[in-house]
């Protein structure tokens, strides 16, 4: 009878970030089946029967009291990042205290500090809750006009001391504590559909890249059934089309990207910051998939406009300038002079990078690395070698 009642309502029912079937792992339909008391969903009666007689019982309760099966597994997840994410930044956090608490151990939690930004010396270590914490106060304030609720949400997935996004395992924490936050609104809401974003990027910040497909898919599908705008369906492809490209979909990604850059451009004009995001998403793509005229061709006329829009030393602009110098020394008919251009381009970038994200920004070791290779192919290619590249 309660799940007719929730049917019967105007609002839609919700989706779950548990998008497989408790009991075999099958895909989940939107309407799935679910257990009445803790919401764990199956993909048909005979599954919820089986799973009930395989050992659900005796954890069903616990589930319900836990906030029912999402914010159940997301508390759970959340936990599990937290303690990785503390683990890998021990040794940088050794002797510290938390900026905005200013304990070594959280007072409540008891857990460690954790700095996955470009704050440098002593300056950015923090807990995730109580970053977590900072991050709601700031959309609270938002909620009541004291500040644009998009720049609030930002806390989520930026550091408030550097202005640069988190990286790797303390993103992922950060993407479990935003969902676990707001996984309890209706779907419709606003917090809680830039939430499953967070937690995507996050996901694919980890490498979790097949935990990211999951919730990229279903925001996706999430934002449609909805009505959302289509910058915010735009938004959730391009980050479906990243995760495409993370585990090996690259002609898929591509197809996907250069509708988004398309869409972009129409919706926004080539000097938007989601155009240029876009217009760099393409160069990437064509660049893995050997299509080099085509990304050089592309970067070359949107590179000028990300100096001239976010600034020579904006992440973005030296990204661009990464994926310009990739498809030059990557492509075999690259000239010499072509390929002391990359090097001269990627010198210059990396200077930029480490002073503004720091040395250990993934950005940064990124471009370190294209350096490093675009001097070993002009090197072979002085030396009148052939440089073969695998696609990566």
């Amino acid at each position: 009878h309660a799940a007719r009642r929730e049917r019967s309502t105007d609002a839609p029912p919700r989706k779950m970030i548990l998008t497989n079937c408790a009991a075999c792992a099958a895909p989940l339909a939107h309407d799935a089946p679910r257990c009445v008391r803790c919401h764990t969903r199956y993909c048909n009666k005979t599954c919820q029967m089986d799973h009930w007689r395989r050992g659900h019982k005796q954890i069903c309760k616990k589930i319900h009291r836990g906030g029912n099966a999402e914010q159940y597994h997301a508390d759970k997840k959340y936990k599990e990042a937290v303690a990785e994410a503390v683990e890998a930044c021990a040794a940088d956090t050794k002797g510290q205290t938390c900026y905005i608490c200013t304990q070594a151990l959280h007072w409540k939690t008891k857990e460690g500090l954790v700095r996955g930004c470009s704050c440098r010396g002593t300056a950015g270590f923090a807990h995730v809750s109580c970053l977590a914490e900072q991050a709601k106060i700031l959309l609270a304030r938002a909620a009541e006009g004291q500040e644009g609720q998009g720049r609030g949400f930002r806390r989520w997935d930026t550091c408030s001391l550097c202005e640069q996004r988190y990286h790797g395992v303390v993103s992922c924490a950060l993407g479990w504590a935003c969902w676990k936050t707001y996984v309890g609104r209706p779907e419709r809401d606003q917090l809680r559909r830039p939430a499953m974003g967070v937690l995507g990027n996050g996901l694919a910040e980890a490498e979790h890249h097949e935990d990211a497909l999951s919730v990229e898919e279903a925001k996706l599908a999430m934002e449609r059934r909805v009505g959302a705008s289509a910058y915010s369906i735009l938004g959730a492809q391009s980050n479906l089309a990243t995760t495409y490209d993370k585990l090996g979909q690259h002609d898929q990604a591509l197809r996907m990207r250069l509708g988004v850059y398309s869409e972009r451009l129409k919706l926004s004009g080539e000097e938007h910051r989601e155009t240029l995001l876009a217009a760099n998403n393409c160069a990437f793509s064509l660049g893995v998939l050997e299509r080099f005229e085509e990304a050089k061709s592309l970067m070359r006329k949107m590179m000028p406009v990300a100096r001239r829009v976010l600034g020579e030393s904006h992440e973005l602009t030296l990204m661009m300038r990464l994926n310009y110098a990739r498809s030059i020394y990557k492509d075999c008919g690259a000239t010499l002079d072509d390929l002391r251009e990359a090097v001269t381009t990627l010198e210059d970038t990396e200077r930029i990078a480490r002073r503004v994200l720091g040395g250990a920004n993934p950005g940064t070791v990124g471009i370190e690395d294209g350096l490093q290779k675009a001097r070993a192919v002009l090197r072979a290619r002085e030396a009148g070698q052939k440089v073969v590249f695998v696609r990566e």
